[in-house]
């Protein structure tokens, strides 16, 4: 009955050196890595202005990475204020960085509601959150979580003309 006992334990001791063997070799494989460039001005429409940041990624790998998607929120004065998702951005170059726009339209309405955040310089703080995800090979889609925050300045009607 001893022996019984003794053969799960030791399948499960060879499993679980199994499992931390994957591990190991999963954590010590080259991931992407990418950085996320501060919010600025980009346009304004009659229906809102458009930000926009970049995301530089750069790619270990001697091929090129599909970008499954990317997600964003920015939060203005602590309200989400734009959010979004850019499905299918393209590809990541090989062994290579390559930016991607992240364009971000945030209507009239929701910047009349930030005003009292804004002071005399026209200035809004804010915090972009990104996610983005990459199909990599062996371990499947893998997001990336980015941010930065800080703040940008709103145009005035002298920027505009």
């Amino acid at each position: 009955m001893a022996s019984e006992h003794a053969e799960p334990k030791q399948k499960q001791s060879l499993m679980d050196k199994a499992k931390g063997f994957v591990a190991d070799k999963i954590a010590h494989i080259p991931k992407p890595e990418a950085s996320l460039d501060s919010v600025s001005f980009k346009s304004m429409s009659r229906e809102c202005i458009t930000l926009h940041s970049s995301v530089n990624v750069s790619n270990p790998y001697d091929h090129r990475l599909p970008i499954c998607d990317v997600t964003y929120t920015l939060k203005c004065a602590g309200k989400v204020v734009a959010s979004g998702t850019m499905p299918d951005p393209g590809w990541i170059a090989a062994s290579d960085t390559t930016k991607l726009e992240i364009p971000v339209k945030v209507p009239y309405d929701f910047l009349i509601s930030l005003m009292k955040d804004v002071g005399r310089d026209w200035d809004i703080d804010y915090e972009l959150q990104v996610g983005l995800t990459i199909d990599l090979p062996i371990i499947g889609n893998f997001t990336m979580p980015l941010s930065t925050s800080g703040e940008f300045k709103l145009p005035t009607l002298k920027d505009m003309f």
